[in-house]
């Protein structure tokens, strides 16, 4: 009798894709409950998040470990500008999300963390991403470019809103990261551009020398149709019509 063929058994290695804000980490926390094999954590840092989410990573880091899960990987863009921050500044120009492009996001997010699993030798890799259930054409979209990896979309499977999410982070007793973007973003919106000035003042700063070093013809600046530093130095009546601005988020770099 002949022998029965025996199987190759071929181990998938699967890897959290982490924005280090509310919908990434939901996914990660329910992944962890859940016990399933999670073999990298990685963080792709733009050099322009705001201090509240470099904070936030280091300590949802410090709670993958406690349990028993590894610690976050940061990746960063070693091109020679380094951040993208300094890249706008060098060229004079405005982040590509001001103008409906997405080359921002893939030069500091995608391609660090392509170039670090490359690097990190892991085999049949399944990439975990965390749109929500509202998200279904960021899936589409994802899905639509051929990357080396499987990808998977547990909070889509898992039917979970943003507000489930809010609700995952709540009952694991940590605190609410937050919306994680770029302090420049173009997609900010007014009241969050206001909040950003009361509490950090100088990244406003910063984000306004951007918009006054760019070489700009078909917009005003970051907000496209106006400036960041009309709308900070504009009194309260007028912040009011800057509210009624439908902002997208075509960079694909947000996460909750």
């Amino acid at each position: 009798m002949k022998p029965k063929r025996e199987e190759k058994y071929i181990k998938v290695r699967f890897v959290a894709s982490y924005g280090g804000g509310t919908n990434s980490t939901a996914m990660i926390i329910e992944w962890v409950g859940r016990g399933l094999r999670l073999d990298a954590v990685v963080f792709a840092d733009t050099g322009a998040e705001k201090p509240e989410t470099y904070a936030f990573v280091d300590l949802f880091s410090a709670w993958l470990v406690a349990h028993g899960y590894p610690e976050v990987v940061v990746v960063k863009n070693d091109g020679m500008h380094g951040s993208l921050e300094r890249e706008c500044l060098t060229n004079g120009r405005l982040p590509s999300a001001t103008f409906g492009y997405s080359s921002c996001s893939d030069k500091y997010k995608l391609r660090p963390f392509r170039k670090w699993l490359k690097a990190s030798g892991m085999q049949n890799v399944t990439v975990l991403l965390g749109f929500d259930a509202g998200e279904p054409g960021r899936k589409s979209r994802a899905l639509k470019y051929a990357s080396g990896y499987g990808k998977v979309f547990p909070l889509i499977e898992w039917e979970w809103s943003r507000e489930r999410c809010i609700e995952a982070i709540d009952n694991a007793g940590l605190p609410r990261p937050g919306k994680s973007a770029c302090f420049f973003c173009p997609n900010t919106k007014p009241h969050e551009i206001l909040k950003l000035q009361a509490y950090h003042p100088d990244l406003v700063e910063r984000a306004i020398a951007i918009e006054d070093n760019a070489s700009l013809r078909s917009i005003k600046g970051l907000g496209r149709a106006w400036s960041w530093k009309e709308f900070i130095c504009a009194d309260d009546a007028q912040q009011k019509m800057f509210g009624s601005v439908c902002m997208g988020q075509p960079c694909g770099c947000y996460d909750g």
